[in-house]
């Protein structure tokens, strides 16, 4: 069942990520708005729109986030194998999506530095290169 649901939320995402799904939404609002006097701009008008895009909207998040957990899946394996290809990387870094929070802020306050250290060395690079020549 899920293989059936996954397969059919990656169908409807890519049906409703389609122009002619946007131009079928904008046709459904102008042919709405258009028959508004002739109901008179009553409440059951605007609830026909209004039922419409809330069931739409309310099925709509489940199909995207289906689509975003297996993207975002699919690119943490592409990335897990590069890591694990690549000679002098760290290997602790695969799957770092699993670790607790305290474990990410170690290694973000980790990188900060890295890159504070990086900058500095770029700033002073500059400086020792003086200005450059046009």
């Amino acid at each position: 069942m899920i293989n059936q649901f996954s397969r059919f939320a990656r169908t409807m995402s890519l049906w409703f990520a389609h122009p002619v799904a946007f131009a079928l939404s904008v046709l459904t609002v102008l042919v709405w708005a258009a028959a508004g006097p002739f109901f008179r701009y009553s409440a059951d008008w605007q609830l026909v729109i209004n039922t419409g895009t809330t069931i739409l909207t309310f099925l709509m998040v489940f199909l995207i986030q289906n689509t975003q957990n297996r993207d975002a899946k699919a690119m943490q394996l592409k990335l897990d194998e590069l890591l694990r290809s690549v000679r002098n990387a760290r290997n602790e870094m695969i799957e770092l999506e699993n670790l607790s929070e305290e474990e990410l802020a170690r290694y973000c306050r980790e990188f900060e530095s890295i890159q504070r250290l990086y900058r500095r060395e770029l700033e002073a690079r500059k400086v020792c290169e003086g200005p450059e020549k046009s």
